[in-house]
């Protein structure tokens, strides 16, 4: 990283504001303990709804509770991608709410779906859903889907959630692959021109190569919400809970 900069790049959150609390606990107190820097990020690779039960407290604590002197850089899951492709076409709600989008719907106070279940939602249905939580999300959070990035760079890396296409320049990826790759990005050895930061692909623990690592440790599940901290050469890991 450039000198006088520290990154914090947190991954998949789904829901999990509990552990997102607690581990912007960690990160404050890091920061305090390893002194001052001109500028410091926390780069929020995307999911942060579906599965777990806080989907609307995760954007929350994203838009009004990060530690003091923190920029923020949120970039698009394909869990994002979903829900704002259901805010304007019902015909996918099915695949959404098979991938927890139910969870997220009762979140914003419409549980009577949860209670139904993802076979309960026919076309029908999911048009009634998309038009209530199109009436009741708050225009902050439709403007905080909206505002997504796919990806950014920062000194020697590049933070996106999924991945990127080996052999194709970074200014010329494709945002599908940067929200949704797995293969042929996790087996690739390949020179990315950076190293890519991601999650999406859930470990147990962090997965380290010499081109990426890989930060979902599944945390919805697991009670594992893992940030990689990035200082000139240096990085470590901070987490929650235990898997």
């Amino acid at each position: 990283m450039p000198a006088g900069v520290r990154i914090y790049a947190i991954g998949d959150i789904h829901g999990r504001a509990d552990l997102l609390a607690r581990l912007l606990g960690k990160i404050a107190d890091a920061a305090a303990s390893a002194g001052s820097v001109l500028r410091q990020f926390i780069v929020f690779l995307g999911d942060y709804i579906d599965r777990g039960p806080l989907s609307r407290e995760v954007v929350e604590l994203i838009l009004n509770s990060l530690p003091l002197g923190f920029e923020r850089v949120t970039l698009k899951g394909n869990h994002e991608w979903l829900l704002s492709r259901f805010l304007e076409d019902s015909t996918i709600g099915t695949g959404w709410v098979n991938n927890g989008g139910l969870a997220t719907l009762a979140s914003y106070g419409l549980g009577g779906y949860q209670a139904a279940g993802a076979g309960a939602m026919d076309l029908e249905t999911s048009e009634r859903a998309r038009r209530e939580l199109v009436k009741i999300i708050p225009p902050r959070h439709r403007d905080f889907f909206a505002g997504l990035g796919t990806a950014c760079r920062l000194g020697g890396y590049v933070f996106a959630h999924a991945g990127v296409r080996p052999l194709v320049p970074l200014d010329h990826q494709d945002e599908r692959d940067l929200i949704w790759i797995r293969e042929p990005f996790l087996s690739s050895r390949a020179d990315f021109g950076a190293v890519v930061v991601h999650g999406h692909s859930v470990r147990l623990e962090p997965d380290l190569h010499h081109n990426r690592i890989g930060i979902d440790t599944g945390a919805y599940y697991t009670g594992r919400l893992t940030a990689l901290m990035l200082e000139g050469r240096k990085l470590r890991f901070l987490q929650t809970g235990e898997a």
